[in-house]
């Protein structure tokens, strides 16, 4: 991801769906936007497609996000899967991963209060973007171990954490 580039644009912006619309134009991601209060950007992490969908509450002054997994959990496997992501979420700064009752779809949730300062919304838009990828890339085989290996949530997040050193 590419830091926001303001050149060009002297407008004030006060919706922070704009400059999310200008990262995702500058790096490439297809992306619709319904209306003042909501974005939804097409993203290709290392494991699955993700599509995240912003949520702008003006008079909150809310950014919220939610980032869609492509990962359903059948009623059989969702206790263990609840339970790796309480194990998960124990480990995250921000946001949270959640199942989405509606249709049973794992997602990463993120919402962030923001001001009025174009720079600081800007940094605000980046971060909630860079939690979403970075969490959901480097905890997408965690759930994937649960659901499709059969391991414990503690196995799995064992298996997923293995930090490599060099090349083969």
């Amino acid at each position: 991801m590419t830091g926001v580039n303001f050149d060009g644009c002297d407008a004030f912006m006060a919706n922070p769906l704009d400059i999310l619309e200008m990262i995702a134009g500058q790096n490439e991601w297809p992306y619709e936007r319904s209306n003042d209060e909501e974005i939804t950007v097409a993203v290709s992490g290392e494991w699955c497609d993700f599509h995240i969908r912003y949520f702008w509450i003006a008079e909150d002054n809310l950014l919220q996000a939610a980032a869609m997994l492509d990962m359903r959990v059948p009623k059989i496997k969702q206790a263990k899967i609840l339970e790796a992501i309480n194990l998960v979420n124990e480990q995250l700064a921000l946001g949270h991963f959640a199942i989405w009752t509606e249709d049973n779809s794992l997602m990463f949730r993120h919402s962030n209060m923001v001001g009025p300062d174009q720079a600081v919304m800007a940094a605000a838009c980046e971060k909630i973007t860079d939690s979403i990828l970075t969490s959901s890339n480097k905890y997408y085989p965690v759930f994937q171990f649960v659901l499709w290996a059969g391991k414990s949530p503690e196995e799995a997040i064992e298996c997923a954490m293995l930090d490599t050193v060099g090349e083969a």
